[in-house]
């Protein structure tokens, strides 16, 4: 039977009659952080409160509203049980309005429709293909959409059909009695897990999942500059997510095996050339293969380059070479390569050159020499020596 209500739960909430669901949940989430026990500890704003939330329990379920709207108080005789919070107060409707969105993250239905997962996948290539770029296949074992059910999951002509457990909510609501009254809290439904649907005729090729396992060929292109432990992004190039959702994005990481030559620090190169004492006393011209050389076709690029060793070049000096490093692969321009002069002592010398070396050390003054002596000192050919097991 319908009766004379005293209070107005639209008046207690500042809403319109014809307020949204949305527009009565910020309505109570303000209030609620006003008038809180917990918050606000004045006596005086305990029962205004417990106005607030009798207010929003009937008016936040269409069911309630509509009985209200007609006259009825669906709390009638339940107002005052253990505390004023009303019958089938939610709990997390109170934690809705301190933490917003936290309260509700996991309220209606979930789409079956999402998003697939990044991979990320391992790529070694040349010193000269990181260098200058290159274009690999890649072949790479992902899901792809099912052909049969267009991803859905569900056998051709039939479809999803609503939960019988939660009733399409995708969410199941358990009560429990406590000091605070009946504390309703709410999560998802187990026979959907959340969706509220269900596939009752799941697709026979991808077992309702949507998706089929599949190796599929992809062109990548490596920009030139590239070293070890870059990655290459590949939008949208990875497995397609549950539901036919759109794919995650591939992530190819370089790695760059040695070179046999060629030592890489940054853009520049560095490499070592070992000559003859009598060369290095002479001095010479030696022809150094270059980088571009391992690429092999047709190109036009130089495969050698001249270096000019100047005479009495002592072991450990360098030979720069300009722009002859690695292309930049933010920037524009080239590194340097680096030449470390080795020089090399004869160890066996027969009578002859035993001979020539005596008088030109007495010509030079030298027999007698002692040397001289200081501080050692580690060069960066030393560092690169010991790198390469050169002892």
């Amino acid at each position: 039977m319908a009766r004379s209500m005293s209070q107005d739960y639209y008046e207690i909430l500042g809403v319109s009659r014809t307020a949204s669901p949305e527009e009565i949940k910020k309505a109570y989430r303000r209030l609620a952080r006003q008038l809180h026990p917990d918050v606000n500890p004045d006596a005086g704003t305990h029962d205004r409160f417990k106005d607030v939330t009798r207010a929003y329990e009937v008016l936040s379920d269409q069911r309630k509203r509509e009985m209200y709207d007609l006259g009825h108080d669906p709390l009638a005789g339940a107002a005052g049980a253990a505390g004023g919070f009303g019958q089938g107060f939610s709990f997390t409707d109170i934690m809705d309005a301190f933490f917003g969105q936290q309260g509700t993250a996991t309220r209606g239905p979930r789409s079956r429709v999402r998003r697939g997962q990044d991979a990320l996948v391992p790529l070694e290539i040349d010193l000269a293909e990181a260098a200058f770029g290159v274009t690999r296949e890649l072949k790479v074992d992902t899901a792809v959409a099912c052909q049969v059910c267009q991803g859905s999951g569900a056998a051709p002509g039939s479809g999803p059909v609503s939960c019988e457990t939660c009733h399409g909510r995708g969410e199941v609501s358990h009560v429990q009695r406590s000091f605070l009254g009946e504390i309703r809290t709410v999560r998802p439904c187990p026979a959907c897990r959340g969706f509220g649907t269900m596939i009752s005729d799941p697709c026979n090729e991808c077992s309702g999942d949507g998706r089929v396992r599949a190796r599929r060929t992809i062109n990548v292109k490596i920009p030139g500059g590239v070293d070890t432990g870059t990655r290459v992004q590949l939008t949208g190039e990875s497995e397609v997510g549950p539901g036919g959702g759109p794919a995650g994005d591939l992530y190819v990481e370089i790695h760059v095996v040695t070179h046999p030559l060629f030592t890489r620090e940054g853009d520049d190169l560095h490499c070592t050339v070992t000559l003859p004492m009598t060369a290095a006393a002479l001095g010479t011209k030696v022809d150094l293969p270059t980088l571009e050389s391992d690429l092999g076709g047709d190109n036009e690029l130089e495969t050698s380059v001249p270096i000019d060793i100047d005479p009495g070049t002592q072991s450990g000096e360098t030979v720069v070479l300009t722009a002859r490093g690695v292309p930049r692969l933010r920037g524009t321009g080239r590194g340097d390569l680096v030449v470390h002069v080795v020089v090399e002592t004869p160890t066996r010398l027969d009578p002859r050159q035993e001979e020539l070396l005596r008088e030109l050390s007495a010509a030079r003054g030298e027999e007698q020499s002692t040397g001289s002596f200081g501080r050692p000192h580690k060069s960066v050919f030393n560092r690169l020596r010991d790198a390469f097991g050169q002892r």
